[in-house]
């Protein structure tokens, strides 16, 4: 059975889950009344996500409020209304450890911008949880995330399956020192080489979905003949996808992440693949992760929380998932 069907046994509730979004900073709680013995008396988990507002992060908050609900454990998830709004998040972070919460459960939005805040919560004795994104934290419980490095391998050998050895691949990353794309496209290029593909074009996009798309049609101007694109994100590989349709071509095209988006690209038959990010067991580990924490139990440094591969073969099985955990 796939991960996403599996999701640590709690997608049937999570399908009843009333998803929060708004246009200001936004702002919803899940839980139940019955405590999980003395330790969680009155103790609650603070989750501070980047945004509220967008499918992805919407599937964490999902994670997060099932594995409140399993837990019994009152769980307030805030998120700023974009990720942009970086000061937000900071003083959200500070407004949620000012409530003395038992854990805090952070996904940073500009690591080095946050940590003096988390610092304040571990020197207070809160257990901080870093999810999606790490940060360099002394004294954090642990990173609940994606392994990018393998995702972008995964990405690569998916790609090199549809193509032939000695074929020209192109690379497209996101913004140059994002260390999360970085990694993704280190790992594609490691697996398209050892596949006997000849890498001859990598650009950033600053995981932009038009600026990918004018970085795909320099790239075609300029290499005659690519026959495959690896980008580190699924927008970017969307926007990609554009400016190879415009020009007539049929060449594959792997995306990461496995948003909603992507994957209906995919059973159209038009995006190749992806390589799916799982936010919402990142969520649903970060909840579980700090129940743990709070009663002294050990708690590992670092959590994958896993990826999976989506191709047309299960892409519709991945969709009904996904609707399944935003569902009002």
């Amino acid at each position: 059975m796939k991960k996403w069907v599996k999701s640590l046994g709690v997608v049937a509730m999570a399908a009843s889950m009333i998803i929060a979004s708004g246009c200001g900073g936004e702002k919803s709680s899940g839980g139940s009344s019955e405590k999980e013995g003395n330790e969680l008396e009155g103790k609650t988990i603070s989750v501070v996500l980047k945004t509220l507002s967008s499918p992805y992060w919407k599937y964490v908050e999902a994670g997060a409020k099932a594995a409140a609900k399993d837990l019994g454990v009152e769980v307030n998830v805030v998120g700023p209304a974009s990720e942009s709004q970086v000061i937000e998040q900071v003083n959200m972070i500070e407004d949620q450890i000012n409530q003395s919460p038992g854990a805090l459960v952070v996904s940073p939005t500009q690591p080095s911008t946050v940590v003096p805040s988390l610092e304040q919560a571990t020197q207070q004795g809160i257990p901080v949880l870093l999810i999606d994104t790490d940060a360099e934290l002394k004294d954090k419980t642990t990173f609940i995330g994606t392994e990018n490095f393998t995702a972008g391998q995964e990405g690569g050998k998916l790609l090199a399956s549809k193509l032939n050895k000695g074929d020209e691949v192109a690379l497209i990353s996101g913004a140059l020192g994002n260390t999360a794309t970085d990694e993704r496209i280190k790992g594609a290029k490691k697996a398209l080489e050892e596949a006997g593909m000849k890498v001859v074009a990598e650009q950033p996009a600053d995981s932009d979905k038009s600026k990918a798309m004018s970085v795909m049609e320099n790239i075609l101007q300029n290499n005659k003949n690519i026959k495959g694109v690896f980008v580190a994100s699924d927008d970017m590989a969307l926007g990609a996808l554009r400016a190879i349709e415009a020009k007539g071509l049929n060449i594959p095209v792997i995306g990461t992440d496995g948003t909603a988006e992507a994957v209906e690209s995919i059973i159209a038959g038009k995006l190749a693949g992806t390589i799916a990010q799982n936010p919402y067991d990142m969520g649903y580990l970060g909840v579980e992760n700090a129940v743990k924490a709070i009663k002294g139990e050990k708690v590992e440094k670092r959590i994958d929380s896993g990826i999976d591969i989506i191709t047309k073969e299960n892409a519709q099985e991945r969709l009904e998932f996904l609707k399944s955990i935003t569902k009002e």
